[in-house]
This record gives structure tokens, sequence and C-alpha cells, in this order.
């Protein structure tokens, strides 16, 4: 199954730069890791606020709840929150 992430992250007041960097930095090692394994197919930074840190994502899944596995291993889970959109084909769709 495949579903689109909109991913918020909302760092907490007071979060050092140096914290921020080295969270950021374990997020794209995993982003990775699970790109590889075929997990994390697409990444999208759609418009955004002022200080706004959002990300949309492509994620593919055996269901639901593998996905909440998936996206409770990336470190930024912990500043972040989740809106999962499962998607399923569609009969006009170019790619297939």
């Amino acid at each position: 199954m495949e579903f689109l992430v909109d991913m918020v992250t909302s760092v907490p007041e007071g979060t050092s730069e140096e914290a921020v960097a080295e969270i950021r930095a374990r997020e794209a090692a995993r982003a990775r890791e699970l790109a590889a394994q075929g997990r994390l197919l697409r990444l999208w930074r759609p418009p955004l606020a002022p200080g706004e840190w959002r990300t949309w994502g492509l994620f593919s899944a055996d269901d639901a709840e593998h996905l909440e596995q998936v996206l409770a291993s990336m470190p930024l889970r912990v500043w972040r929150h989740d809106t999962v959109t499962a998607l399923s084909p569609h009969p006009s769709d170019p790619g297939l």
C-alpha cells in the first residue's frame, strides 16, 4: 500500500541549534535507510508559512500498522505530527 504523509514538525522552544542539527542529521540518515528499503518513495516540500517546518512524504508499507512502525522509527517523530492518507490506485492513472 502507498500512503501520503503530511509531516509537521514543531521544535520545542528552547531547543539548542546543535540539538536540532543533530536530530536532523539522524533523520536524514534514517530517510536514506527507508528509501533503500523501498519504504520511503518520495519527499516534497509544500509551500510553507514563515517559520513552518513541513514535509509531504510518499511511503510504501504493508498496512497502516506497518506504516506506523516506519514513521515511529524516524528521529524527528518526537517533535512531529503526522497526518496519514491511504492511497489507492486510480483507474485513469497514467503510471499504470
